[in-house]
């Protein structure tokens, strides 16, 4: 679904990532770890192709991402549901309009989605909050929004980074079980995070793999995680 192969990418005159190779595969679940600045952001850029490889090949859906013109690569977003580390909302808009988003740019009649809105806000637990602006939300409330609006186009993958980073562990728990329920879903998933004790229950979970990026390079984490 998306591969990456010897990529490299630079940033201010040296390599940020370097010799970088991962293929995530349909209905994968992976932990992407790593210390701040190692690059785990830059990683899932060039996952959904906000950010070109300075060198080796990063295909998407089967095609190679350079080849792509912007229409094309805008319809391969449209299978990629990213949740940044952080969401940002139209704060006139309600919640239930700022998940609704992604169908009102791609020109879909939100209407006609209605049902598959309602039903969505309600599995991410927002029903109550639908109606209100994002201010009014806790951080564990955004990030549930941000989720939804992740998933609302039917993505094939789920790019999340950090996405417990601001919340306490009851709701990194709650959004932890969203992201499972996704993989059994038959998504393919790939989170950036930093708190090895998520890692270690979704383990117990899920047959989930654990990379690691350090020093430029990605590897598998060991067992000991």
């Amino acid at each position: 679904m998306i591969e990456l192969e010897n990529v490299a990418y630079s940033y201010g005159g040296g390599d940020l990532l370097s010799d970088i190779s991962l293929r995530l595969q349909p209905g994968s679940f992976h932990f992407l770890t790593g210390p701040s600045g190692a690059g785990k952001s830059t990683f899932l850029k060039l996952c959904y192709m906000e950010l070109t490889a300075s060198a080796g090949m990063v295909q998407v859906f089967g095609q190679d991402v350079r080849s792509l013109e912007r229409d094309q690569v805008a319809l391969a977003r449209r299978r990629i549901g990213v949740v940044h580390q952080d969401c940002k909302f139209l704060d006139h808009l309600t919640v239930a309009e700022n998940i609704a988003l992604p169908l009102t740019v791609a020109g879909r009649d939100v209407a006609a989605e209605m049902e598959n809105l309602t039903s969505l806000i309600d599995w991410v637990g927002l029903k109550r909050q639908q109606n209100q602006l994002p201010p009014e939300l806790s951080g564990g409330e955004r990030q549930r929004a941000a989720l939804a609006r992740a998933v609302i186009m039917g993505p094939d993958v789920i790019l999340a980074d950090e996405p417990t980073g601001n919340v306490d562990w009851e709701m990194s728990q709650r959004l932890l079980s969203l992201l499972i329920e996704l993989n059994k879903m038959g998504k393919s998933v790939l989170v950036a995070t930093h708190d090895l004790n998520l890692i270690r229950t979704a383990k117990s979970q899920i047959s989930a793999r654990v990379l690691r990026i350090a020093n430029r390079k990605l590897q598998l984490a060991g067992a000991d995680l």
